[in-house]
Protein backbone atom coordinates (compact mmCIF):
# COMPACT_ATOMS: atom_id res chain seq x y z
CA UNK A 1 0.00 0.00 0.00
CA UNK A 2 1.23 3.61 -0.54
CA UNK A 3 2.50 5.77 1.82
CA UNK A 4 -0.11 8.88 1.70
CA UNK A 5 2.09 10.56 4.25
CA UNK A 6 5.76 10.20 5.03
CA UNK A 7 7.91 12.16 7.29
CA UNK A 8 11.72 11.86 7.62
CA UNK A 9 14.09 13.27 10.70
CA UNK A 10 11.15 16.07 12.05
CA UNK A 11 12.77 18.30 14.87
CA UNK A 12 10.98 21.66 16.03
CA UNK A 13 12.83 24.12 18.30
CA UNK A 14 11.28 26.69 19.86
CA UNK A 15 14.17 29.08 21.36
CA UNK A 16 15.96 26.47 23.49
CA UNK A 17 13.07 24.12 23.88
CA UNK A 18 13.08 21.28 21.54
CA UNK A 19 9.53 19.92 21.32
CA UNK A 20 9.80 17.10 18.62
CA UNK A 21 13.19 15.37 18.32
CA UNK A 22 14.21 13.95 15.21
CA UNK A 23 10.53 11.97 14.17
CA UNK A 24 10.20 9.80 11.23
CA UNK A 25 6.86 7.87 10.20
CA UNK A 26 4.50 7.27 7.76
CA UNK A 27 1.06 6.79 7.21
CA UNK A 28 -0.45 4.48 4.51
CA UNK A 29 -2.99 5.39 2.11
CA UNK A 30 -6.82 5.12 3.92
CA UNK A 31 -5.23 4.24 7.29
CA UNK A 32 -6.83 5.17 10.49
CA UNK A 33 -3.26 6.41 12.38
CA UNK A 34 -3.38 7.58 16.27
CA UNK A 35 -1.19 9.89 18.17
CA UNK A 36 -1.01 9.50 21.82
CA UNK A 37 0.96 10.71 24.30
CA UNK A 38 0.70 12.42 27.86
CA UNK A 39 0.09 16.35 27.51
CA UNK A 40 3.76 18.05 26.48
CA UNK A 41 4.40 14.94 24.55
CA UNK A 42 5.07 17.09 21.29
CA UNK A 43 2.09 15.17 19.74
CA UNK A 44 0.27 18.48 18.62
CA UNK A 45 2.89 20.43 17.16
CA UNK A 46 4.09 16.98 15.43
CA UNK A 47 0.50 16.75 14.22
CA UNK A 48 0.96 20.92 13.15
CA UNK A 49 4.02 20.23 11.43
CA UNK A 50 2.74 17.20 9.50
CA UNK A 51 -0.59 19.46 8.52
CA UNK A 52 1.66 22.11 6.91
CA UNK A 53 0.41 24.56 10.05
CA UNK A 54 3.70 25.04 10.90
CA UNK A 55 7.38 24.25 9.58
CA UNK A 56 9.99 21.70 10.95
CA UNK A 57 13.29 23.57 12.25
CA UNK A 58 14.47 20.53 10.18
CA UNK A 59 13.48 17.17 8.62
CA UNK A 60 10.82 16.81 5.54
CA UNK A 61 7.68 15.95 5.09
CA UNK A 62 5.66 14.84 1.70
CA UNK A 63 2.30 14.32 1.37
CA UNK A 64 0.87 12.40 -1.65
CA UNK A 65 5.00 12.67 -2.88
CA UNK A 66 4.45 16.55 -2.76
CA UNK A 67 7.28 17.92 -0.44
CA UNK A 68 6.01 20.68 1.52
CA UNK A 69 8.74 21.71 3.57
CA UNK A 70 10.20 24.21 1.07
CA UNK A 71 7.21 25.67 0.65
CA UNK A 72 6.23 29.37 1.10
CA UNK A 73 3.42 30.31 3.07
CA UNK A 74 1.05 31.36 0.20
CA UNK A 75 1.78 27.46 -1.11
CA UNK A 76 0.87 26.28 2.04
CA UNK A 77 -2.27 28.24 2.37
CA UNK A 78 -3.32 26.90 -1.22
CA UNK A 79 -2.10 23.20 -0.02
CA UNK A 80 -3.89 23.30 3.31
CA UNK A 81 -7.12 24.19 1.86
CA UNK A 82 -7.19 22.16 -1.80
CA UNK A 83 -5.81 18.72 -0.05
CA UNK A 84 -6.24 18.53 3.83
CA UNK A 85 -9.05 18.75 5.75
CA UNK A 86 -8.56 19.48 9.67
CA UNK A 87 -10.82 18.65 12.98
CA UNK A 88 -10.13 20.49 16.27
CA UNK A 89 -11.26 19.91 19.77
CA UNK A 90 -12.70 23.80 19.95
CA UNK A 91 -14.51 23.42 16.56
CA UNK A 92 -13.29 26.83 15.42
CA UNK A 93 -16.62 27.14 14.03
CA UNK A 94 -17.22 30.82 12.63
CA UNK A 95 -20.30 32.15 14.84
CA UNK A 96 -21.64 34.86 12.64
CA UNK A 97 -21.93 32.15 10.21
CA UNK A 98 -24.59 29.42 10.18
CA UNK A 99 -23.92 25.55 9.69
CA UNK A 100 -24.02 25.33 6.28
CA UNK A 101 -22.27 28.65 5.36
CA UNK A 102 -19.22 27.55 8.21
CA UNK A 103 -18.72 24.13 6.20
CA UNK A 104 -18.52 25.97 2.99
CA UNK A 105 -16.03 28.18 4.05
CA UNK A 106 -13.50 26.99 2.58
CA UNK A 107 -15.18 26.94 -0.64
CA UNK A 108 -15.41 30.62 -0.57
CA UNK A 109 -11.53 31.72 -2.40
CA UNK A 110 -12.88 29.14 -4.90
CA UNK A 111 -14.85 30.39 -8.36
CA UNK A 112 -18.12 28.58 -7.61
CA UNK A 113 -21.48 28.91 -7.88
CA UNK A 114 -23.07 29.94 -5.30
CA UNK A 115 -26.18 27.22 -5.33
CA UNK A 116 -23.81 24.50 -6.61
CA UNK A 117 -21.25 25.88 -2.39
CA UNK A 118 -24.35 25.64 -1.25
CA UNK A 119 -25.44 22.42 -1.88
CA UNK A 120 -22.01 20.58 -1.37
CA UNK A 121 -22.63 22.06 1.99
CA UNK A 122 -25.90 20.82 2.91
CA UNK A 123 -25.12 17.40 1.45
CA UNK A 124 -21.95 17.12 3.58
CA UNK A 125 -24.75 18.25 6.55
CA UNK A 126 -26.76 15.33 5.44
CA UNK A 127 -24.00 12.67 5.69
CA UNK A 128 -23.68 13.89 9.45
CA UNK A 129 -27.13 13.86 10.32
CA UNK A 130 -27.81 17.12 11.01
CA UNK A 131 -29.23 18.81 7.85
CA UNK A 132 -31.90 20.05 9.77
CA UNK A 133 -29.78 22.56 11.40
CA UNK A 134 -28.43 23.73 8.32
CA UNK A 135 -29.33 27.38 8.98
CA UNK A 136 -28.64 27.44 12.52
CA UNK A 137 -25.56 29.71 14.17
CA UNK A 138 -22.73 27.55 16.37
CA UNK A 139 -24.51 29.18 19.16
CA UNK A 140 -27.54 27.33 18.97
CA UNK A 141 -26.11 23.70 18.36
CA UNK A 142 -24.87 21.16 20.91
CA UNK A 143 -21.32 20.70 21.22
CA UNK A 144 -21.40 17.78 18.81
CA UNK A 145 -23.67 19.10 16.24
CA UNK A 146 -20.58 21.60 16.61
CA UNK A 147 -17.99 19.15 15.66
CA UNK A 148 -20.24 16.95 12.94
CA UNK A 149 -20.26 20.41 11.32
CA UNK A 150 -16.75 21.12 11.49
CA UNK A 151 -16.48 17.14 10.26
CA UNK A 152 -18.66 18.79 6.85
CA UNK A 153 -16.00 21.65 6.74
CA UNK A 154 -12.96 19.36 6.60
CA UNK A 155 -14.53 17.18 4.33
CA UNK A 156 -15.90 20.10 1.70
CA UNK A 157 -12.61 20.42 -0.04
CA UNK A 158 -12.66 16.59 -0.60
CA UNK A 159 -9.02 16.46 0.95
CA UNK A 160 -6.52 13.78 0.53
CA UNK A 161 -6.32 13.04 4.14
CA UNK A 162 -7.54 14.45 7.23
CA UNK A 163 -5.85 15.63 10.45
CA UNK A 164 -7.81 15.55 13.95
CA UNK A 165 -6.33 17.45 17.41
CA UNK A 166 -8.77 15.89 20.00
CA UNK A 167 -11.74 15.91 18.34
CA UNK A 168 -13.90 14.66 21.07
CA UNK A 169 -12.14 16.22 24.01
CA UNK A 170 -15.12 18.71 24.08
CA UNK A 171 -17.55 16.18 24.29
CA UNK A 172 -19.35 13.23 26.41
CA UNK A 173 -18.45 9.76 26.30
CA UNK A 174 -21.60 9.43 24.67
CA UNK A 175 -20.99 11.89 22.28
CA UNK A 176 -17.34 10.78 21.37
CA UNK A 177 -18.54 7.75 20.76
CA UNK A 178 -20.79 9.18 17.87
CA UNK A 179 -18.07 11.12 15.96
CA UNK A 180 -15.75 7.90 16.51
CA UNK A 181 -17.75 6.21 14.59
CA UNK A 182 -18.28 8.86 11.82
CA UNK A 183 -14.81 9.25 11.43
CA UNK A 184 -14.57 5.73 11.07
CA UNK A 185 -17.34 5.25 8.92
CA UNK A 186 -15.18 8.08 6.62
CA UNK A 187 -12.18 5.54 7.03
CA UNK A 188 -13.79 2.59 6.09
CA UNK A 189 -16.15 3.13 3.72
CA UNK A 190 -14.76 6.37 1.93
CA UNK A 191 -10.73 4.84 2.36
CA UNK A 192 -10.34 8.64 4.03
CA UNK A 193 -6.61 8.50 5.62
CA UNK A 194 -6.96 9.92 9.21
CA UNK A 195 -4.19 10.82 12.05
CA UNK A 196 -5.93 12.16 15.43
CA UNK A 197 -4.55 12.78 18.26
CA UNK A 198 -6.25 11.73 21.02
CA UNK A 199 -5.65 11.30 25.00
CA UNK A 200 -8.61 8.88 25.32
CA UNK A 201 -6.95 5.01 24.91
CA UNK A 202 -10.05 3.61 24.35
CA UNK A 203 -10.36 5.68 21.14
CA UNK A 204 -7.24 5.38 20.21
CA UNK A 205 -7.24 1.28 20.84
CA UNK A 206 -10.18 1.47 17.77
CA UNK A 207 -8.32 2.49 15.58
CA UNK A 208 -5.86 0.80 12.44
CA UNK A 209 -2.68 1.66 14.46
CA UNK A 210 -1.40 4.10 17.58
CA UNK A 211 1.81 6.01 17.70
CA UNK A 212 3.50 6.29 21.13
CA UNK A 213 5.20 9.91 21.15
CA UNK A 214 6.95 10.61 24.59
CA UNK A 215 9.26 13.69 25.65
CA UNK A 216 9.01 14.74 21.77
CA UNK A 217 10.04 11.64 20.38
CA UNK A 218 8.11 8.40 18.62
CA UNK A 219 8.65 5.56 21.14
CA UNK A 220 6.71 2.82 19.48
Amino acid sequence: MNNILTAANLSKSFKALQVVKDVSLTIQNGEFACLVGKSGSGKTTLLSILSGLEKPTKGRVSINSTSITDSSENELALFRREKVGFVFQSFHLIPTLCAWENVALPLFPVKMDKEIRKKRAIELLNQMEIGHRAEHRPSSLSGGEKQRVAIARALVNRPEIIFADEPTGNLDSETSGAIMDILKHLNKKNGMSILMVTHDQDLAASTDRIIHMKDGKVVS
